[in-house]
């Protein structure tokens, strides 16, 4: 597990027993890519059984692994003038309605124009908060999903926040256009999510690794080829809702990972007649939790995009005109 400082601390289970190291680490923290984790082996900043091992040593079921991200480097995140959408703020949080395309933090392919870079351009003391790589960073959104985010602005409201997100309280609603109409109207999967066995860029039910998941939904509209829901995510795992809906058999509009394999996707809005989908439809709606300062509940709500909304009303004329 990760610590909300940075810090990298559990012991192997028989589940993982012979897996690759670097792989262990990538599929127990989510934030935490395969590279990233073999280079942080490489240069120390993770050991086994406190001795310095490769990436590839084979672990065995209870090897004691620990670690830490190490602070980020001033001279690696360079502050850059990207607009935000903020929602909120105050002297500990600020809250964004992060647009879809944006990457929430660097990473590999993505060293410039992320959320980070604008966070720190615009609030410069984000960046001793957290005590890692991800300056403020609590929670992430997938690239292409758009919606509610919250930043901490010290170190007090990053802990309590991400306490509050371990402790599974933090109230996460969803809206999404889902293929296929046939979604039952109310339900609930409770699977555990893993890496795919194959494809280490996706996820999967029952997977490696594979940790508990929980996510409930609600019809709010059905078209003749896809459902407008709402999901509320009682656990945070990667890619959760995407691989939790195409388990159901009724992947996100638009996914270009868990739904159909083509570069572009297209959804019928009429009998003849489709429109074309520029992105997965996942929208993160609204985010509730205690506010680190006041103790009080505090909701947000991110209104629906543009290109999203877009889609919608073509599905609405598209059923009134049949």
């Amino acid at each position: 597990m990760q610590t909300s400082t940075g810090d990298i601390r559990f012991t192997v289970t028989r589940a993982d027993d012979g897996r690759r190291l670097d792989m262990v680490i990538a599929s127990h923290i989510s934030q935490c890519s395969r590279t990233l984790a073999a280079t942080l082996i490489k240069d120390g900043f993770i050991r086994l059984d406190n001795q310095v091992v490769k990436p590839a040593h084979q672990v065995r079921s209870g090897d004691d692994i620990h670690g830490r991200f190490p602070p980020p480097d001033p001279g690696d995140i360079v502050p850059e003038a990207i607009p935000l959408d903020i929602l909120y703020r105050d002297h500990s949080i600020v809250v964004v309605n992060k647009p879809a395309g944006l990457v929430v933090h660097p990473a590999a392919g993505h060293k410039t124009g992320t959320l980070v870079h604008g966070l720190l351009y615009h609030f410069p003391g984000v960046f001793a908060v957290g005590g890692q790589m991800r300056p403020g960073i609590v929670h992430r959104l997938d690239k292409d999903t758009s919606g509610c985010l919250v930043v901490a602005l010290n170190d007090a409201a990053h802990q309590e926040i991400s306490s509050q997100f371990k402790a599974r309280t933090v109230y996460k609603e969803y809206l999404a256009l889902v293929k296929g109409h046939k979604i039952e109207r109310t339900g609930e999967v409770n699977r555990p999510i893993g890496r795919h066995p194959v494809d280490r860029k996706k996820m999967t039910v029952d997977g490696r690794g594979a940790r508990p998941a929980r996510t409930l939904w609600r019809v709010v509209h059905r078209y003749p080829s896809a459902a407008l829901v709402t999901l509320n995510l009682k656990t945070g795992r990667t890619h959760q809702i995407r691989v939790h809906l195409k388990s159901l058999g009724h992947p996100v509009v638009g996914d270009p990972i868990y739904g159909p394999r083509r570069k572009a996707d297209t959804l019928e809005v009429s009998p003849g007649r489709r429109i074309r989908v520029p992105r997965q439809m996942l929208h993160a709606r609204r985010l509730g939790f205690v506010h680190p300062s006041t103790g009080k509940k505090v909701q947000f709500e991110a209104s629906i995009p543009t290109d999203m909304a877009d889609i919608i009303s073509a599905l609405n004329a598209g059923e009134k005109s049949v």
